[in-house]
């Protein structure tokens, strides 16, 4: 399972699936992050959080955890 967190900058993946439970499934939901959306990786923090990505024309920083929980195909 390839997860959001394991994306390389200058990737662009489609989201397969959103895992997580309640609220913060709900909370990636409503920042635009959905099935079938395409993300683009922009940059990527030197420790590694967070990472910037952009989705449906915006840029959104995600922190690693909330990463692990997008599933993507390449």
């Amino acid at each position: 399972m390839n997860t959001l967190k394991q994306a390389k900058v200058g990737d662009t993946v489609t989201v397969v699936k959103l895992h997580g439970e309640g609220a913060v499934k709900r909370r990636i939901m409503d920042m635009g992050i959905t099935k079938g959306v395409s993300i683009y990786v922009r940059k990527v923090a030197p420790l590694g959080d967070p990472v910037e990505i952009t989705v449906r024309g915006y840029e959104l920083s995600l922190r690693k955890a909330d990463a692990e929980m997008i599933e993507i195909a390449e």
